[in-house]
C-alpha cells in the first residue's frame, strides 16, 4: 500500500512537472559537463555559459590538451570555476585513457571521474541511459523528509530509503520533478507552498500552511 501511495506521488508530480531535466542537453557528454558545472550555482548561468564554452571546447581531446586558464575563463561565470575547470580538463583525460572517449553507463564507473559525485552519476544514469537511479540533490532530501519518506541525515541514506518504498520504474522521475517542485512549491524553510501541492494529501508534513490573505 505505502508504495502504491508513493507512486501516486511521483505520478502526480509528473504531471505537473512533464519538463525534463535542465541538464538533460540531449546527450551523455554535454549533460555530463553541464551537471558537473551546475554543482553550487544555478541551472541558468550554467544554461548561458554553456554554448560559448563547448563552441572552443567541442570534445574531449581538445578539452583534455587545454589549459586550464583558458578552461577557466570560458566558465567564469559561475560559481567554483577554478576548481570546475581543473575538474573538467582531467574528466577529459580520464574519460579518453579508461573510457575509449565514452562516458561510462555504471555507477561504479561514474564515480571514479573527477567532480563527479554519486549525485551527478545518478542524474546522468537516469537521464542519459535510462537506468533506474535516484539522484539526492537538496531538494529531493527536503522533499523526502516532509513526505516522510525518510529520516536519513545523508543524501546516501536518503537514497537508500526512497529505493525501498517508490517503485524502480520511477526511480529516475524522482529528481527531476522534484527539482522544479521544490522550487516552486514545496519551497525551503518553514514555509513552503501548502495550498498549492498536488500532492499534499499524501504528505506527512504538518502543520500545512494555509494561502496567504491578500
Amino acid at each position: 500500500m505505502e508504495m502504491d501511495k508513493n507512486a501516486l506521488i511521483v505520478r502526480a508530480l509528473k504531471k505537473c512537472f512533464p519538463q525534463k531535466a535542465d541538464m538533460d542537453l540531449g546527450n551523455p557528454e554535454d549533460s555530463l559537463l553541464a551537471t558537473i558545472f551546475s554543482a553550487r550555482t544555478t541551472d541558468v548561468q550554467v544554461l548561458k555559459m554553456f554554448p560559448g564554452f563547448r563552441k572552443k571546447f567541442p570534445d574531449w581531446k581538445k578539452l583534455a590538451a587545454a589549459d586550464v586558464r583558458d578552461i577557466e575563463k570560458s566558465i567564469n561565470t559561475i560559481g567554483l570555476y577554478r576548481n570546475k575547470a581543473k575538474s573538467a580538463k582531467a574528466l577529459a583525460q580520464k574519460i579518453l585513457k579508461d573510457f575509449g572517449g565514452k562516458v561510462p553507463r555504471n555507477m561504479d564507473e561514474l564515480v571514479t571521474l573527477p567532480g563527479v559525485g554519486r549525485k551527478t552519476a545518478s542524474c546522468i544514469l537516469a537521464v542519459c541511459f535510462n537506468v533506474p537511479a535516484v539522484a539526492v540533490d537538496t531538494h529531493v532530501f527536503r522533499i523526502a523528509h516532509r513526505l516522510g519518506w525518510s529520516k536519513g541525515k545523508t543524501p546516501e541514506k536518503v537514497e537508500e530509503d526512497i529505493k525501498k518504498i517508490v517503485p524502480e520504474k520511477l526511480w529516475g522521475d524522482v529528481n527531476r520533478t522534484m527539482v522544479r517542485f521544490g522550487r516552486e512549491i514545496c519551497v525551503g524553510g518553514k514555509k513552503p507552498k501548502c495550498w498549492m501541492c498536488p500532492v499534499a494529501k499524501w504528505c506527512a508534513f504538518k502543520p500545512k500552511t494555509p494561502k496567504p490573505e491578500k
